[in-house]
């Protein structure tokens, strides 16, 4: 593997590391609906456990409301109960064909306790990254050491995964910042 190489594996892997971090940051609930909640519910379909968005199409109503419109009239119940047995904390309600969602009111207290989370999620997520500059690190020392690169090379190399380092470091603190405004703003 060149020094190159290197280079552009470490982006990628902390692009996914930042990817990973989003996705997380995403089911962290806000008081705001966002369809996306829900990705994470499982529902029973004539005997196999599926996600809720194979049977179902989901849609916003307002700002706090996700409306659940099942594809088959018969999977209203299912769904309903899939919703309410979830960890999520959320109480849907049945009108008709159509499942209603509401987000309850944030307390001051689960405000705290989801900043934790989101401060917990971006820490992990630059361990991650810092875990990443040190593999990409030893593996250009391993190039020096089999005399497959110079040491000017080396401390070029290092000096770039550095700044690659630095760049998705702020871009997590960025986005736990923004996620915790997220939160207070409710």
């Amino acid at each position: 593997m060149s020094i190159e190489e290197i280079k552009k594996t470490l982006d990628g892997k902390m692009d996914q590391s930042i990817a990973a971090l989003k996705n997380n940051l995403t089911k962290v609930r806000t008081g705001r609906a966002n369809p996306a909640l829900l990705d994470t519910v499982q529902v029973d379909y004539y005997g196999s456990m599926v996600p809720l968005s194979q049977v179902a199409n989901l849609s916003l109503i307002d700002a706090r409301t996700i409306s659940v419109q099942p594809w088959e009239k018969n999977m209203a119940p299912k769904i309903e109960k899939a919703i309410r047995d979830s960890d999520l904390g959320l109480n849907p309600s049945s009108m008709g064909e159509l499942i209603r969602v509401p987000m309850p009111a944030m307390t001051e207290e689960r405000r705290k306790e989801l900043t934790k989370v989101v401060r917990n999620e971006g820490e992990a997520s630059k361990v991650a990254v810092r875990n990443l500059r040190r593999d990409a690190n030893e593996a250009v020392k391993k190039l020096v050491k089999d005399k497959l690169a110079s040491e000017d090379d080396q401390k070029r190399c290092e000096a770039d995964v550095q700044k690659t380092t630095d760049r998705h470091i702020a871009e997590i603190d960025r986005l736990v910042a923004s996620k915790e405004q997220d939160l207070m703003a409710v």
